[in-house]
């Protein structure tokens, strides 16, 4: 058996947690909290294939080993690596406190409905668009994406950072901070965990299921579910089929261009996604930040004017585009030079469906489309009923081929 002990952020370990072994595994402040066998082998964890390597020479021949790790073992932890390698069946895990569950406890909040996201030797921007869209995330940092990256990513959103450092030992700190000072500071090694909240929602409600909210019940809301201007917004037909082709998803970050009422944007963030409405108009601004609070939503919403507006923004992995006009094939071109998957345009003039195509295969996108024609149920007098036709749409989209996804400007 491989025994793997949780240690750091509850009740201290019992020394005797080593006795017997012939080789202990673990990180060098782990190692030195525990009383090592004498003769037993150490090995300090740095690169995980080398340590497995060694802990496989011990199990082969019949030796105890033991595994020192930070917190629950089985939470992103080393449980996964060892029962691929040797089968759970060989693991004996003993968890101790997650670093997640010490970092909630240590400010009062339940952590039930907190997203939990791994930025350690992973892509940062998925925890960064995780933050700016959920109210409740706990970062596990890494290099490259502790509690400095993610304040600098999250300085134009309203956010709170508590950074937890050595949590469990006598240096234990757990401090609040802005993004802007989270950035302006370096924090050394010892974090163990970056908790991202909106203090006004980070209470929430009583759950049933844990985890963020599963998503929902419906989307392609009726137009009367926003604040809009003489009907100009985004139908829900055309809006269903946008969705489907946007695929906005947790960890994600879209555009909606040209925002409008933000009804685009709205339905984007009630999927998961993180959103960044860029509207050109001082009513439009305020009309989809009315529109986001009112579906709950965390919306950033961006006063400019495509494309010169989309220059200092993350690069989005999809974009909606919604307004018209002259400059409509620019600042297509200019979305699709920046999107990681895809882009979607609504065009209501047959006269500029040619050039968004041409703007579109250009960036070097797969494109197609299709011209949306619908007519809804409308009452008559005497009790019967007609179809009332809705104006035709061209809805238009891209995809960029998996192969050229890494050479996108950023």
């Amino acid at each position: 058996m491989i025994t793997v002990v949780g240690m750091g952020a509850g009740a201290p370990v019992d020394d005797p947690v080593a006795a017997g072994a012939e080789l202990v595994v673990g990180g060098r402040r782990h190692l030195d909290a525990v009383r090592v066998p004498e003769g037993a082998e150490r090995v300090v964890l740095g690169p995980l294939a080398p340590a497995l390597d060694t802990v496989e020479e011990y199990v082969a021949g019949q030796r105890r080993v033991v595994v020192l790790a930070s917190g629950d073992p089985g939470f992103f932890g080393i449980v996964r690596a060892l029962a691929e390698r040797f089968g759970p069946e060989r693991l004996e895990v003993r968890p101790g406190v997650p670093s997640v569950a010490a970092a909630f406890a240590r400010i009062g909040l339940p952590w039930d409905d907190a997203v939990v996201v791994s930025a350690h030797g992973r892509d940062p921007r998925t925890a960064v668009n995780l933050c700016r869209a959920h109210p409740k995330v706990a970062v596990l940092t890494g290099p490259g994406a502790g509690p400095a990256e993610l304040g600098a990513a999250l300085r134009a959103h309203r956010r709170v950072l508590v950074v937890a450092s050595a949590l469990g030992s006598a240096e234990e700190r757990v401090e609040r901070v802005t993004p802007a000072e989270a950035a302006a500071r370096d924090w050394g090694p010892a974090v163990s965990v970056v908790l991202c909240l909106d203090e006004e929602r980070a209470l929430g409600s009583v759950r049933t299921v844990a985890g963020p909210p599963s998503g929902p019940p419906g989307w392609a809301l009726e137009e009367t579910g926003f604040a809009h201007r003489d009907s100009m917004i985004t139908k829900f037909e055309v809006r269903a089929l946008a969705l489907a082709r946007l695929g906005p998803r947790p960890g994600e970050l879209v555009w909606d261009i040209g925002a409008g009422s933000g009804s685009v944007a709205v339905e984007c963030a009630r999927l998961g996604a993180a959103v960044t409405a860029v509207e050109k108009t001082p009513d439009g601004v305020e009309r989809v930040r009315v529109n986001a609070a009112a579906h709950g939503v965390d919306v950033h919403v961006v006063h400019g004017t495509a494309p010169e507006a989309l220059s200092g923004l993350d690069a989005p992995d999809a974009v909606f585009v919604g307004g018209g006009g002259r400059e409509l094939p620019a600042v297509v071109a200019a979305c699709a030079r920046r999107a990681l998957r895809t882009v979607v345009v609504a065009v209501a003039a047959v006269d500029r469906v040619p050039a968004v195509r041409e703007a579109l295969a250009g960036a070097g996108f797969t494109c197609d489309g299709v011209l949306l024609q619908s007519s809804r149920l409308a009452p008559l007098p005497g009790d019967v009923t007609r179809l009332a036709a809705a104006n035709p749409v061209f809805l238009l989209w891209g995809e960029r081929p998996p192969a050229h996804s890494e050479g996108v400007c950023q």
